[in-house]
C-alpha cells in the first residue's frame, strides 16, 4: 500500500499545486497557455519520440493491447452516445459528451502516473495509447463535428480539415516520427539523445501543474443536470477501466505490464481534449468542464484503489 501512496501521491500533489499557485496568482493569468505550450510542444513530443526510437520489435508487436485498448474506447463511445442520444440532443452535443466518457488524460497525468507505479518500460505502451486517443478517438470526433456543421460540404473537404488538424498537432508527429526512426534501425546521436532526455525530465511535472492551473480556472456557466454529469463520470471511471479490465486480462494475450497500463490508463479522468472541441465549434462548455473537473477529483480515490488492485 506505501508503494501505491508513494507513487499516487506526488501526481495529485503537483495538480493541486498547480491549482494553488494559480488561485494565489503566484504565475499570472497567462502561465496556463505558455506552460500548456510548453507541454504540447516541447516536452511531451521529446518523451513520445524518444521512447517511439528506441522502441524493440517485442514491444512494437503488442497487438492484444492496442485491439483491446481501441475496443474499450468504442464500447464506451457507444454506450456514451445512446445515452445522449436518447435525449434527442444535437449531433455536436452527443459527440462531445460520447468523447468526454472515453477520452483518458493519458499524457498529461498517464505518463507519469505510469512511470511512478509501473517505471519507464510502461513509456512505449502510454506513448501508443496517447497515439490512439489523438488519431482514432478525438480525430473521429472532430470529423463527426466537422461534418455536423458542415452538411453541404464534401467530403473531401473535411477529409482535409481533420488531416490537417493531426498533421500539425505535435502529440502525433512525434511518436510517428520516433517509429519510423526506430523502424529504420537508427540509433539517436548522444547529444540529441540527452536534449531529449533533459525535455523529457520536465514534462511530467509540467504538465501535472498545467492540470491544476486549468482546473483552477472559472468554470463555465450554465446549469449542468447532476444526473449528466454522474452518467459521464460512471462511464468514464467505472465502465472505461471494468471493460479495458477484462479485454486485456481474459480476451486478448499481451505482457502483464501492458496489460495493467492499459487498466491504469482507461482508469484516468477525462483530459482537456473534449473542451478544446467545445471551444473550438463554439458549443456550450459547461458540461465539458465540469466532468473534467470532478473526473480528476473522484480519480484520487477511484486511480489509488484500481492502482493498489494493479
Amino acid at each position: 500500500m506505501s508503494h501505491t501512496l508513494s507513487a499516487v501521491f506526488p501526481v495529485f500533489a503537483l495538480i493541486f499545486l498547480g491549482f494553488g499557485v494559480s488561485r494565489l496568482g503566484v504565475l499570472g493569468p497567462h502561465a496556463i497557455d505558455s506552460l500548456n505550450r510548453f507541454v504540447v510542444y516541447l516536452a511531451l513530443p521529446a518523451v513520445l519520440f524518444r521512447s517511439m526510437a528506441a522502441i524493440t520489435p517485442e514491444q512494437a508487436s503488442q497487438h492484444g493491447y492496442l485491439y483491446a485498448s481501441v475496443l474499450a474506447i468504442a464500447i464506451v463511445y457507444l454506450v456514451a452516445w445512446v445515452f445522449a442520444r436518447r435525449q434527442n440532443k444535437d449531433i455536436n452535443t452527443i459527440a462531445l459528451e460520447a468523447l468526454s466518457a472515453s477520452y483518458a488524460n493519458s499524457g498529461y497525468m498517464g505518463l507519469p502516473l505510469c512511470v511512478m507505479l509501473l517505471g519507464p518500460d510502461s513509456i512505449p505502451a502510454v506513448a501508443l495509447a496517447i497515439l490512439m486517443t489523438a488519431c482514432l478517438l478525438f480525430a473521429c470526433t472532430l470529423a463527426i463535428m466537422e461534418f455536423s456543421r458542415n452538411r453541404h460540404g464534401s467530403i473531401w473537404s473535411t477529409a482535409q480539415k481533420v488531416g490537417l488538424s493531426l498533421a500539425k498537432n505535435p502529440l502525433v508527429i512525434a511518436p510517428i516520427a520516433g517509429g519510423l526512426y526506430a523502424l529504420l534501425g537508427l540509433k539517436l546521436p548522444t547529444a540529441i539523445d540527452r536534449t531529449a532526455e533533459l525535455l523529457s525530465l520536465a514534462a511530467s511535472p509540467c504538465a501535472l501543474v498545467c492540470i491544476g492551473l486549468f482546473l483552477a480556472q472559472p468554470q463555465q456557466a450554465g446549469q449542468v443536470p447532476n444526473k449528466i454529469l454522474v452518467r459521464i463520470l460512471a462511464l468514464k471511471l467505472i465502465l472505461h477501466p471494468m471493460v479495458t479490465a477484462i479485454l486485456v486480462f481474459w480476451v486478448f494475450d499481451m505482457d502483464p505490464l501492458w496489460a495493467k497500463v492499459a487498466v491504469l490508463l482507461a482508469a484516468l479522468p477525462i483530459g482537456t481534449g473534449p473542451f478544446m472541441l467545445a471551444t473550438l465549434f463554439e458549443r456550450d462548455a459547461a458540461v465539458v468542464s465540469k466532468a473534467i473537473l470532478y473526473s480528476t477529483l473522484v480519480s484520487i480515490l477511484s486511480v489509488s484503489v484500481i492502482a493498489k488492485w494493479l
